[in-house]
């Protein structure tokens, strides 16, 4: 299944709250207990924008990937917009939704993969968002598509220890809000 017009949307959201972030904001909690503002921006960057546009291309990961210091340059937000067009672009390819991609020596469906790369980049993008008084902004599909995607990979990100246990939605939640409680986060979490 090709979703590359969420990925596309949840790229633009993510470049819009990340050009929002104020240097004095990097130093603040975020709904993930184990990253500060600065480092959920650093994995943000690294796994959705240049990670995300290698996993589409077939090529590996280098090696201090997880340990660059990507928001210490001013103009990380800038340089992370250009990462996620690279990103999107790449995953406009059909080649990109074929066959499986290498994930640490074990294979995976490419559709599985973009899920995946989907769900890291529009829940850390809300994480972020939160964090710096943003708002968080999906269309209609991209929200539907995301509670779709942490429905059927809730269970995997918890044994990692990548999601917490569901929390209570509010009252008539919307699909986006749903998604977010089922992975662990109070939609309700502010600074």
């Amino acid at each position: 299944m090709n979703f590359h017009a969420q990925i596309a949307d949840a790229a633009r959201e993510a470049a819009r709250v990340t050009a929002g972030v104020t240097p004095d904001q990097l130093s603040g909690p975020t709904p993930c207990p184990d990253y500060d503002t600065h480092a959920l921006a650093n994995h943000l960057v690294a796994y959705t924008g240049l990670g995300m546009e290698l996993r589409a291309r077939r090529e590996p990961h280098p090696a201090d990937l997880a340990e660059r210091d990507f928001a210490a340059d001013p103009d990380w937000a800038a340089g992370y917009a250009q990462a996620l067009d690279r990103a999107v672009a790449a995953w406009a390819e059909p080649a990109a939704w074929e066959g499986e991609v290498d994930m640490g020596g074990m294979g995976m469906p490419a559709d599985a993969v973009a899920g995946m790369l989907f769900l890291e980049l529009a829940l850390h993008t809300w994480d972020l968002a939160r964090a710096t008084g943003q708002e968080y902004r999906a269309d209609d599909a991209t929200a539907a598509l995301l509670l779709t995607v942490v429905r059927d990979q809730a269970e995997m990100y918890r044994q990692y220890k990548g999601f917490g246990e569901p929390v209570q939605p509010p009252a008539g939640a919307g699909d986006l809000e749903l998604a977010v409680a089922l992975s662990g986060r109070d939609p309700y979490w502010a600074a």
